[in-house]
């Protein structure tokens, strides 16, 4: 088993009860299970005017393989009615791989870890309380990553931690 780390993103519709049905979707399947879930948070989007974010950050165990976990992720956000139609748009759910492992990939489908997470307060603030020395682009830590203000501004909890299946 491989532990990974998974965000969570949602900022249309019933945004908790999307980010419910994304962590019972992704324990669901045989070979992932949920361990544990951050508080969620409500964050500023990234990218053209739209609705605020819920966020969370889930870790998982999983016999998938990086790519197999990206197609489960993927099934997830079509099955919760992810339309891809502009960059950093609003979305019903967005469900990224953050950390598999320590398992650095950078193929053109995938980059592990994320490639934008180490900017990203709405990633480091849950990530970190789930593993505050998980592993960052460029073989940095967490624990050594220095937040700037701007990335952790606007970053507010909003409720506890979404229950695991």
């Amino acid at each position: 088993m491989t532990r990974a780390h998974v965000g969570l993103g949602s900022n249309l519709g019933d945004r908790m009860a999307t980010l419910d049905a994304a962590v019972r979707a992704l324990d669901a399947d045989q070979l992932t299970h949920v361990m544990a879930v951050s508080r969620v948070y409500e964050t500023e989007p990234v990218g053209p005017p739209q609705p605020p974010y819920l966020n969370a950050v889930i870790e998982a165990v999983t016999t998938l393989t990086p790519h197999e976990l990206l197609e489960a992720a993927r099934g997830v956000e079509d099955s919760l009615g992810r339309v891809r139609a502009e960059r950093w748009g609003p979305r019903t759910i967005d469900v990224d791989i953050l950390v598999y492992d320590e398992l650095t990939v950078d193929e053109p489908d995938l980059e592990i870890p994320h490639p934008r997470m180490h900017e990203r307060g709405f990633v480091l603030v849950p990530l970190g309380e789930l593993d505050a020395d998980a592993m960052l682009p460029g073989g940095r830590r967490l624990s050594t990553h220095r937040l700037s203000p701007d990335a952790v501004f606007g970053v507010r909890p909003f409720a506890p931690p979404l229950p695991i299946p």
